[in-house]
């Protein structure tokens, strides 16, 4: 494949018709559409050809793009099609605020938040040399205040101002936690860009004769697998012979490093064996997708040569000679693994829920934790104006044809996260099942699994609701593999 949607090429991000159009901003309405018009156009006419459940569609007359007061109605009409079997909770527009993120850059606070319970709310990741890494925050901390305010509970109106303050557009914020040994800190954050490194944490643990490894993903970054490389050559040094993968908060991302990642844990054995299959929709695979044309980039063709090129150039079929057929190449030196467990929430989703199908078929996988987001489709970015347009166009299934979980994945574990404790913690509720499984063969089971806090007794209902409404992360699979260009 010979393409990179997200990065190393220059990609011409406006229509033609778009750049026709701010051209002659100044002009008045009457001598032609506006330039949010032709946006609006824009997004509907790429979702007529590219979107994964075009077919039956209205046409452009019957749905009238430009009747839709915002970008984001018309996109969310588009999802309420009948087409869609109700299927399509994916899409959305960006401001390029993904890309970047996906790049492994980030401009935030560095952390985000979950309910230990009602009136407990605790800090459930935080990224290294994020600013809140360097107000030394942790995870398990417990926040009494967010700006002066002691009003944090799991009511609506104390949720959204929690949202707010923590993942708002406010440049800053003030905190105060309290810590496991029972201290007191305040600390104010402010936004900053930072690297994000997705690797929150890695270790092997001696269980019986046992060496297990555990490692904490947080997000599939375009920059991540030679973070990954290090963390598996450790565990191959310290000859482990399972896996625990923490993939609790991984929405998602690139699905490159995804098969970078299967590689990593899969046999040599499964070598040149299918790991996966691309389903692109029908009119991409048919070639009658035109209005990728308008999506331009520089590429080397198969001569060598750089000129440019768009999308549309891109062969679609489901087929291995179209590069849309992976197959394992193993890789580092880590060759033992007999298991892999994941611990996974209902926000794993995307690229985490790909790795795990991708290993499902070639090794014994546990899951551990709640049912995943469910998410089996993925997308390119579409450039529109300023603004990305994602929305799914393909599918992906394993090497048993095995996909369409839009429903998520079910888990052999169900147990409630515990933010109370630091990762790696062996404690920790999913951790501690993965180590008990690994020495004993089996889970245990106790009546709290089921609640966020032996004390509280916060209800699965209200702990999801709220998990919810908190659950800030990027949900998605994003094409940055290189596609294989048909000239």
């Amino acid at each position: 494949m010979s393409k990179k949607f997200l990065s190393q090429h220059t990609i011409w991000s406006v229509m033609l018709l778009l750049l026709v159009a701010a051209s002659s901003c100044k002009k008045s309405k009457s001598e032609g559409p506006s330039r949010e018009e032709l946006t609006k156009d824009s997004i509907y006419l790429y979702a007529q050809q590219t979107y994964y459940w075009n077919s039956g569609m209205p046409s452009y007359a019957n749905f009238n793009p430009r009747k839709y007061s915002s970008n984001s109605a018309i996109l969310t009409a588009i999802k309420a099609l009948p087409s869609t079997g109700g299927k399509d909770k994916y899409s959305f527009i960006d401001d390029g605020t993904v890309a970047s993120e996906l790049g492994g850059v980030a401009g935030d606070f560095g952390f985000s938040v979950f309910f230990n319970d009602a009136n407990d709310l605790r800090i459930k990741y935080v990224y290294a040399s994020s600013p809140a890494a360097g107000q030394g925050l942790k995870r398990g901390y417990r926040i009494t205040k967010i700006n002066g305010s002691t009003a944090i509970s799991t009511s609506d109106a104390n949720i959204s101002y929690i949202v707010n303050a923590v993942f708002g557009t406010a440049a800053s914020i003030s905190l105060t936690v309290t810590k496991p040994d029972g201290t007191s800190q305040d600390v104010t954050l402010s936004k900053a860009s930072y690297n994000i490194n997705p690797v929150l944490y890695s270790h092997t643990y001696t269980v019986g004769a046992k060496k297990v490894g555990y490692i904490v993903f947080n997000s599939f970054t375009t920059n991540s697998a030679t973070l990954l490389d290090a963390a598996f050559a450790q565990f191959a040094n310290d000859g482990i012979t399972e896996l625990v993968v923490d993939l609790r908060y991984n929405g998602g991302g690139s699905v490159a490093t995804s098969e970078a990642f299967t590689n990593l844990i899969a046999p040599a054995s499964q070598n040149g064996k299918v790991m996966y299959t691309t389903y692109w929709t029908k009119t991409m695979q048919d070639k009658a997708a035109t209005i990728l044309q308008n999506q331009k980039f520089y590429a080397k063709g198969t001569d060598g040569v750089t000129r440019l090129y768009s999308y549309f150039d891109y062969d679609y079929q489901p087929t291995a000679a179209a590069g849309n057929q992976e197959v394992f190449t193993k890789r580092g030196t880590l060759n033992t693994l007999n298991r892999v467990y994941f611990l996974v929430l209902n926000g794993t989703a995307s690229a985490s829920e790909l790795l795990i199908n991708n290993l499902k078929p070639v090794m014994d996988v546990k899951l551990i934790g709640k049912t995943t987001y469910g998410k089996p489709v993925g997308f390119f970015a579409i450039h529109i104006d300023k603004n990305d347009l994602y929305i799914p166009q393909f599918e992906t299934k394993n090497q048993n044809n095995e996909g369409g979980y839009f429903n998520g994945m079910t888990v052999d574990k169900d147990i409630a996260d515990d933010v109370t404790k630091d990762f790696g913690d062996p404690a920790e509720r999913l951790l501690a099942q993965a180590l008990n499984y690994s020495a004993n063969g089996i889970f245990t089971s106790y009546v709290k699994d089921n609640t966020i806090s032996s004390t509280s007794g916060l209800s699965r209902a209200l702990s999801d609701n709220a998990a919810e409404k908190l659950d800030h992360e990027f949900k998605g699979m994003v094409e940055t593999r290189k596609l294989k260009l048909n000239k």
